[in-house]
């Protein structure tokens, strides 16, 4: 029996009702975040990072990287040792008078006018009513002193555990846009996720989702803050790890409700730092090395240092993914273009994911535009 005209009208009246499939563009997204308390933040602390670690394979020995690989990394160290720089008001920062506070945050909207990795921003403290005033003062003080905003600044706005919160940044930020004479939509937030809250809300309802939406367009990103959700689930300091299942069953909710928004999500850090004797250094490297990989591999594709030794194995980590699995990917995307069947059959899906997988690579350094026999403009529209 075939179908009515009547039941085409209803069945394309109800599809206006399904949400459509979202396919996300890829973008640059930065490797890491480096985060530097405020205190001790200056125009020279790219540098100085750089220098530092590059000292430390001077003096400890080369990390546990291939040859080409070490060697990539010493030229990126020289040319963009930092990708995304965060100065530190919250926890790294700690409580202060507020003429200390705010001269510090005019001193790092100064030296940002001077040093403009990709990306930059700060990490105010919460906007938890003991704090929100702060908080905003702060944005405030370092705002006047950037002047106009670049693309590339992201606001971290810590320990979110509602859909409320997103409304409390964005009415933050909109009427620092009004002070400050800045178009609607100019500053752009990511928010930490440091608390069971942020996962599983009173209601049995994990709230990042709505927080997504209630955020408008200005949310980037949700970041995992390590050491606060692993304390608030009761794991002891010495198991506190990006690795635990803990960690993971977050990362994992966060990845789920941040897919097809456009909101990326970025790993957190590890506190074990390449310091003292070699065989501290190279086993703090190797621990490094390893997560940063890991994430990798599940999906994650930004994470926190903390310390300039973090940088040689956040690199290096990151460049040898990349490396490893180009020329695998280069061939079935060509088999995929090609329409030849070549050992896999390939979906549409799995073709962006090979292409989003090729420009991250280039984004970051790792893969050069001959590495990958296919024009970006190819890899961009798939």
């Amino acid at each position: 029996m075939a179908l009515t005209q009547r039941d085409l009208e209803e069945l394309e009246a109800n599809a206006e009702h399904v949400a459509p499939f979202v396919v996300e563009r890829p973008q640059r997204q930065p490797v890491h975040t480096v985060y530097v308390p405020a205190d001790k933040f200056s125009a020279e602390t790219p540098g100085e990072w750089a220098t530092a670690a590059r000292t430390l394979v001077r003096d400890h020995g080369r990390p546990p990287f291939p040859d080409d690989i070490v060697e990539l990394v010493l030229a990126k160290l020289v040319l963009e040792p930092i990708e995304d720089l965060r100065v530190d008001f919250e926890d790294g920062y700690g409580t202060r008078p507020d003429e200390e506070e705010d001269a510090h945050a005019a001193a790092a909207g100064a030296a940002l006018r001077e040093y403009r990795p990709p990306f930059f921003g700060l990490r105010v403290k919460s906007l938890e009513p003991a704090t929100v005033l702060r908080a905003a003062r702060t944005l405030d003080a370092f705002l006047g002193a950037l002047g106009p905003p670049p693309a590339g600044l992201r606001i971290t706005f810590p320990k979110a555990g509602s859909a409320a919160y997103a409304d409390a940044a964005v009415l933050l930020c909109r009427q620092l846009e009004h002070a400050h004479g800045l178009d609607e939509g100019r500053l752009r937030f990511e928010l930490q996720v440091e608390t069971p809250q942020a996962i599983l809300g009173p209601d049995g309802r994990c709230p990042l989702p709505e927080m997504i939406a209630r955020a408008h367009g200005r949310l980037t990103g949700l970041h995992y803050g390590t050491y606060d959700y692993s304390a608030a689930m009761g794991v002891a300091a010495g198991y506190q790890s990006l690795e635990h299942p803990v960690a993971d069953h977050a990362k994992a909710v966060m990845q789920v409700a941040a897919a097809g928004t456009g909101v990326a999500v970025s790993d957190g850090s590890t506190n074990v730092i390449p310091d003292g004797a070699t065989d501290d250094v190279h086993r703090a490297w190797a621990l490094h090395a390893r997560l940063v990989r890991r994430s990798l591999e599940r999906g994650i594709y930004q994470g926190w240092d903390l310390h300039p030794g973090h940088l040689v194995t956040r690199w290096g980590a990151t460049f040898e993914f990349y490396r490893d699995g180009v020329e695998a990917a280069t061939l079935r995307l060509g088999h995929y273009l090609g329409r030849r069947v070549r050992g896999h059959l390939d979906e549409p899906a799995t073709a962006r994911a090979m292409a989003a997988f090729l420009l991250r690579g280039l984004y970051c350094g790792a893969l050069q535009p001959g590495d990958v026999r296919h024009p970006i403009e190819v890899l961009e529209a798939l």
